[in-house]
């Protein structure tokens, strides 16, 4: 990253300290976003937009940042935009500022837009703000065993509707009432410093309304992995599976990309593999870790591997794979005299050696609950409003799902990064004080158009902590 090359805008020596702190919120806002991403009008450049030229009022940009800008301050509906942005006079002269509109667009005007947009094109966006992440080797210090980027694929509920929503829902029927829902499954660049960015969705959804068998998450899987492997064709990856993929299909892609794997191995699992380690453990006793973590050491992990078991599948392909199981006892937190005992055990295609299996169970087969904690747990309950319907029109649905996984991307780009840790060394409290303080500072601070520009043209080093 290159060192300070212009200096970064200063605050009016008449501000008080509260009005000191808005700026330096704005300034880890903007000055983030454009650090690593640039111009928003640039990064939706490859957005068609279908509406006439003459009858624009706010360009796709604009739409698409009020939408991010939705999302991070978690203002909780898409009415709020015009209450909380568009009646607003710092919020309109920010707009002015960064698209030379006269204020911020309503938030009908935005989903009426969406409906018109290709969502795969938006995805495009998504997918490119985390290529650059790893073009620009921001994330290279987090890999795995220093080479693999560890994507962790999972599913998630959307939008739920006690009535049909669309032709393409999905249905559920328990004692006789019927729920319309769209799921999607998500590859998420999961990191051990906390980091979970979506890199690719997959709608799940029926091609009609009647469809002889409904859409699931292992068909969206293998579209998933071909998407995946044409957007990133070169990059070295670890994919981080739960139960539900154990099995030769998921193998022979992993195998036919190049991609590692760990997928976590259930005692119902494929009972060949399961039955092999059983037999192979007791004639390998080197293959065997003790490692000691946690609190003053009272956590003990004992790690056992097997490598090289032969396995072929129903459709009479062979495997080669390995089984490494981790098994922790810790003492209980309702009653420390007493150890709780936890049993992990993956399948995968990585060899396993004794100075690495920490670090694959750790941060490879671990870690994928990240994609839910850090992931969907975040975005449903952290504010982000996952699961709340900020439209109806089936594709504007998905552009605003995209725009969410863009605002959550920034957001822990912001509150990780070395700017606003410098600016708050005592932090702000959690993420949401983030959100709600730069819904302040937007809306009561008034900036010039050379304070905001002076930002986006600062050049500067935002590091991140180290694993």
């Amino acid at each position: 990253m290159s060192s300070m090359n212009s200096a970064m805008p200063e605050p009016n020596q008449d501000w008080d300290e509260d009005q000191h702190e808005k700026f330096l919120i704005l300034k880890a806002f903007l000055t983030t976003f454009h650090h690593f991403f640039g111009d928003f009008d640039a990064l939706f450049q490859t957005v068609d937009d279908p509406r006439r030229p003459e009858l624009i009022t706010y360009p796709l940009a604009a739409l698409a940042f009020a939408g991010v800008l939705m999302y991070f301050c978690r203002v909780g509906a898409r009415r709020q935009i015009a209450h909380l942005f568009r009646k607003n006079g710092p919020s309109a002269a920010k707009f002015q500022a960064l698209f030379g509109t006269d204020t911020c667009p309503h938030g009908d005007t935005l989903n009426v837009a969406f409906g018109r947009l290709d969502p795969d094109q938006v995805q495009a966006v998504v997918t490119a703000m985390v290529r650059t992440l790893i073009r620009k080797k921001v994330l290279y210090r987090y890999r795995l065993l220093d080479h693999y980027f560890l994507i962790a694929i999972d599913g998630t509920g959307r939008l739920t509707f006690p009535e049909r929503h669309c032709p393409h829902c999905m249905t559920v029927t328990h004692h006789g009432k019927t729920t319309y829902y769209h799921p999607v499954l998500e590859a998420k660049l999961v990191l051990p410093n906390g980091f979970a960015f979506s890199i690719l969705t997959e709608f799940i959804e029926n091609p009609g309304e009647n469809p002889t068998k409904q859409d699931c998450e292992l068909k969206a899987f293998y579209r998933l992995a071909e998407r995946l492997k044409a957007e990133f064709p070169r990059l070295p990856i670890c994919l981080s599976l739960d139960s539900l993929f154990a099995g030769g299909p998921t193998m022979s892609i992993c195998e036919e990309n190049n991609w590692k794997f760990m997928i976590v191995h259930k005692d119902g699992d494929i009972p060949f593999i399961h039955k092999e380690f059983e037999s192979l453990l007791p004639l390998t006793p080197e293959n065997h870790f003790t490692f000691l973590t946690g609190l003053q050491g009272k956590t003990r992990q004992e790690y056992r591997w097997i490598n090289d078991i032969s396995y072929t599948d129903s459709e009479k392909k062979k495997h080669t794979v390995g089984v490494l199981e981790c098994v922790e006892n810790e003492p209980d937190p309702k009653q420390p005299s007493q150890t709780k005992t936890t049993r992990f055990r993956w399948i995968t295609n990585l060899t396993l050696k004794d100075k690495q299996v920490i670090e694959l169970a750790n941060q490879g087969g671990r870690i994928r609950w990240k994609i839910e904690n850090e992931g969907f747990n975040v975005q449903k309950n952290g504010g982000f409003g996952l699961e709340h319907a900020y439209t109806t029109h089936p594709i504007a649905s998905k552009v605003f799902y995209l725009l969410l996984q863009i605002a959550h991307l920034i957001a822990q780009l912001i509150e990780r990064g070395s700017l606003f840790r410098r600016a708050f060394p005592t932090g702000v409290g959690s993420a949401k004080n983030i959100a709600f303080r730069l819904l302040e500072a937007w809306r009561n601070l008034r900036l010039s158009t050379d304070q905001i520009l002076q930002m986006l043209d600062a050049r500067l080093q935002i590091r991140f902590a180290p694993p």
